[in-house]
């Protein structure tokens, strides 16, 4: 259909002829999920191997994994660290791995931050 005064069919229909700058917006990339890697306290894995596995797995001095151990020990269960979901994956499979390696019945596990 053309409008009035439109003989040649080219009349005024969303600025055809004219030069327009296309814009895109993008998304600001959201930061992935944070999950806690959490060590859960037992009656069997000596307090020594925690330790080492703190020190190992999560690049902790003695006093800070000496602390965590102790934490652990006095109240059942403790943060080791918050990581992207693909790396607490991993810390929790390599301290698994690494106590059953070592016979110790340690729990490590991971929930979100």
């Amino acid at each position: 259909m053309r409008a009035a005064g439109d003989a040649d069919g080219e009349g005024d229909s969303g600025g055809q002829g004219q030069i327009g700058l296309a814009t895109k917006t993008r998304a600001k990339p959201k930061k992935p999920s944070q999950f806690k890697v959490l060590l859960l306290n037992d009656d069997y894995t000596p307090m020594e191997f925690v330790v080492m596995v703190l020190k190992r797995f999560f690049s902790m001095d003695l006093e800070q994994a000496t602390r965590v151990m102790l934490h652990v020990h006095q109240r059942g269960v403790g943060v080791c660290g918050i990581f992207p979901y693909e790396i607490a994956e991993t810390k929790v499979n390599q301290v698994m791995d690494f106590a059953r390696q070592n016979q110790h019945p340690l729990q490590c596990t991971l929930e979100k931050a």
